[in-house]
C-alpha cells in the first residue's frame, strides 16, 4: 500500500502541471461542498427530473425487483423500469446520502474521471513523445478543459468517462493480458456510473468495428480486446435488465414511447441543425468548441498544409465529428419517416444520440491542433499556452454555481421548497398516500420530492393508456395551442397540466404574474384519475366555474413559490 501511495505521489511531483490541474478542479467543485443546498444547479433534465427519480427510487423499497412492479407515488403506479437500475451506482449514493450530497459526490467522480481519463488517453495513446514538456502542458491543459465542461449532470461517466474507457480498451488492445489488474477493474466499474443507451452502446459498437478491422488485417483474433468489449457489454445488459426486458419482451404495459411520432424536419432544417450541432453542440453534451477549439483546429490544418505536415489523425477526428452532427440532424429528417413508421425500434430508440461522443473527440482534436501550433508556428508556444488558458477559463466559467446563478435559476433549496410544502402537507392533514395532486405553473417533481403522490410527471416511459386518460384532463388547453398539442401528442414525456396562456413555461415564481384567466380542464376526468388537489403557482380566476374550491395561499420568505391550493370538488 505504501509503495503504491509513494508511486502516486511521485506522479504528482514529476508532473507539476497535473497537480495544478487537480487544484483548479477542486476549486471548480468547491461550491457544491461549501454552499450545499444553496448551490445553483441545472434545472432542465436535472432538478425537474433525475434528482427526484433517484430520490423516489432510493426511498421506494423497490430498488431491486425481478418483475416490473409499480411505484404508487407517481401516476397511480409508475412502472419500475422507468427509473434507474438498482445496479446504478448513483442510486446508492442517494440511498447513503442526502440528495444534494449525493449529487456533489457524483459531480466529483465525473470531473476527476474526465481529467485523468483524457490525460492518460492523450499521453499514452495519442502522443508518443509523452516526456516532452510541451506534451505535458498540452495534454494536461486539454484534459482540464474537458473535465470542466457543462455535462448533463446525471450522465456521470456517460460522456465524461469515455476517454477513460477508451484508454483502458486501447491499452488492453495493445498489451493483451499483460496489463495491471486494476485496469480491468476500472473497466468493469465504468458501466455502473454510466448509461448504456445514451452513449456507450455507440462507443462499444465502434470498438467492435475496430476489433473486426484488426482481425481482418492481422488474420488473428485479439482475445483480450474482444473479452473486454463483450464483458463491458454484458455488464451493461445485466445492469439494465429491467430496461432490456421492457424494450424487447412483454413488459406488462404498452409504453407511451410506442406512440412517439418525432422527426418531421425538412431537408433545409436538417442542414441547419447539422451546422448548429457541429458549431455549438447539444444542451446535454456541450463541448464549448465554438470560439476557440474550432478556430484552433482550422488554423492548425492551414499551417499543416503549408508546412508539409500530414495531420491524418486530426483530420479524421474532425471529419468524424462533422459526420456525427450530420447523422444527428438528419435522424429527425422527414425522409426517415418510412423507416420509423415501419420499424418500431427506429421510432422508440434514439439513434441520433451518437452525438454524445462529440466532446471527447473535440478535445483530442484540440490537443492535436495545439501541438501543430506549438511546433510549426512562430510564437506557437505562447499562442498554444494562451489558447489553453482561455479554454480552461471558459470551461471554469461554466460551473453550475456561476452559470445558473448568473441567470437567477433557483438554488436546490429554493426549487424544492421543503418548508413551504411541509406547511401544505400539514394543512391537508391526511396521509400523503391517501390523496393525489397535480401542479400548475411549476414542475410536478417538486411535489414528488416533498412526498406528494402526483398524477402528473416527467418520465422516459409510462403506460400509453395513462397518457390517453391524462390527455382528457388537459384536452381543452391543448385545443387552444397547436404547439402544446403537437408537443404532447408526438412526444408526451412531460405529463404536465399544460396551460395555453403559459406555453412551455413551468416556472411561475412568486415574483411573476401568471394568473390564468380561463383554464379549460376537465375536472371530472381529473377526479376519475383520483385527483383531489391542485397545487398552482398562479391564481386560477375561473376556479369556481371549474368546480375548484380555493383552500389557502401558502408562502414563506425563503421560498420562491406562492402556492394556491385548490381542492377538486
Amino acid at each position: 500500500m505504501s509503495a503504491m501511495l509513494s508511486k502516486r505521489l511521485n506522479f504528482f511531483i514529476k508532473n507539476k502541471y497535473m497537480l495544478i490541474a487537480c487544484i483548479i478542479l477542486i476549486g471548480y467543485l468547491l461550491p457544491y461542498y461549501l454552499l450545499g443546498e444553496d448551490t445553483h444547479i441545472r434545472l432542465h433534465d436535472n432538478l425537474d427530473s433525475n434528482i427526484v427519480w433517484y430520490k423516489i427510487l432510493a426511498e421506494s423499497g423497490q430498488i431491486f425487483t425481478l418483475t416490473d412492479t409499480t411505484l404508487p407515488n407517481v401516476i397511480n403506479g409508475l412502472p419500475r423500469s422507468a427509473l434507474p437500475s438498482g445496479f446504478d451506482a448513483v442510486v446508492w449514493l442517494y440511498v447513503l446520502f442526502e440528495p444534494m450530497t449525493a449529487y456533489s459526490i457524483s459531480q466529483t467522480i465525473m470531473r476527476f474521471a474526465a481529467l485523468f481519463g483524457m490525460y492518460f488517453l492523450l499521453s499514452k495513446h495519442i502522443f508518443r513523445a509523452g516526456s516532452n514538456t510541451y506534451i505535458h502542458i498540452i495534454t494536461v491543459g486539454a484534459s482540464l478543459g474537458f473535465a470542466m465542461l457543462p455535462y448533463w449532470p446525471s450522465g456521470v461517466l456517460s460522456i465524461a468517462g469515455i476517454p477513460l474507457a477508451l484508454y483502458l480498451f486501447l491499452t488492453i488492445r495493445k498489451n493483451g493480458w499483460d496489463v495491471p489488474k486494476y485496469l480491468w477493474i476500472l473497466l468493469f466499474i465504468i458501466p455502473f456510473f454510466s448509461n448504456f443507451v445514451l452513449s456507450f452502446v455507440f462507443f462499444l459498437g465502434l470498438l467492435g468495428i475496430l476489433w473486426l478491422i484488426d482481425w481482418i488485417r492481422s488474420k488473428q483474433i485479439n482475445w483480450p480486446f474482444f473479452t473486454a468489449i463483450t464483458a463491458m457489454t454484458g455488464i451493461y445488459l445485466i445492469k439494465d435488465y429491467l430496461l432490456i426486458v421492457s424494450m424487447f419482451f412483454d413488459e406488462g404495459f404498452t409504453s407511451h414511447r410506442d406512440e412517439l411520432d418525432l422527426g418531421y424536419n425538412t431537408f433545409e432544417r436538417s442542414v441547419e441543425l447539422s451546422w448548429e450541432n457541429f458549431l455549438y453542440g447539444h444542451t446535454h453534451d456541450m463541448a464549448l468548441q465554438t470560439y476557440l477549439i474550432i478556430p484552433t483546429i482550422l488554423l492548425a490544418l492551414l499551417i499543416a498544409a503549408f508546412s508539409n505536415v500530414k495531420p491524418r489523425l486530426l483530420m479524421s477526428f474532425f471529419v468524424f465529428n462533422f459526420a456525427v452532427s450530420v447523422w444527428y440532424a438528419f435522424w429527425y429528417w422527414e425522409g426517415w419517416r418510412m423507416v420509423k413508421d415501419n420499424f418500431s425500434l427506429a421510432n422508440t430508440f434514439n439513434f441520433a444520440r451518437v452525438h454524445f461522443l462529440d466532446p471527447p473527440i473535440w478535445y483530442i482534436c484540440f490537443a492535436l491542433a495545439l501541438v501543430i501550433l506549438w511546433k510549426h508556428l512562430k510564437f506557437g508556444k505562447a499562442i498554444a499556452c494562451i489558447l489553453i488558458l482561455l479554454q480552461c477559463f471558459l470551461a471554469f466559467g461554466s460551473t453550475e454555481e456561476l452559470r445558473y446563478g448568473a441567470i437567477n435559476t433557483p438554488t436546490f433549496k429554493e426549487f424544492y421548497a421543503e418548508e413551504l410544502f411541509d406547511e401544505i402537507e400539514e394543512y391537508i392533514a391526511r396521509d400523503q398516500s391517501d390523496y393525489r395532486v397535480v401542479s400548475i405553473g411549476m414542475h410536478p417533481t417538486i411535489a414528488q420530492y416533498n412526498g406528494f403522490y402526483t398524477l402528473d410527471t416527467y418520465n422516459n416511459s409510462f403506460p400509453l393508456e395513462y397518457k390517453h386518460a391524462f390527455r382528457e384532463v388537459i384536452a381543452g388547453e391543448l385545443d387552444k395551442s397547436a404547439t402544446l398539442e403537437n408537443y404532447f401528442d408526438t412526444w408526451g414525456g412531460r405529463l404536465y397540466m399544460y396551460v395555453a396562456e403559459h406555453g412551455k413555461d413551468y416556472m411561475f415564481t412568486k415574483n411573476r404574474d401568471g394568473a390564468i384567466e380561463q383554464l379549460d380542464i376537465d375536472t371530472e376526468a381529473l377526479k376519475n384519475l383520483g385527483g383531489d388537489y391542485i397545487l398552482s403557482a398562479v391564481p386560477i380566476e375561473n376556479a369556481e366555474e371549474l368546480g375548484l374550491q380555493h383552500e389557502q395561499t401558502f408562502e414563506t420568505d425563503s421560498s420562491i413559490w406562492r402556492i394556491e391550493l385548490y381542492s377538486v370538488s
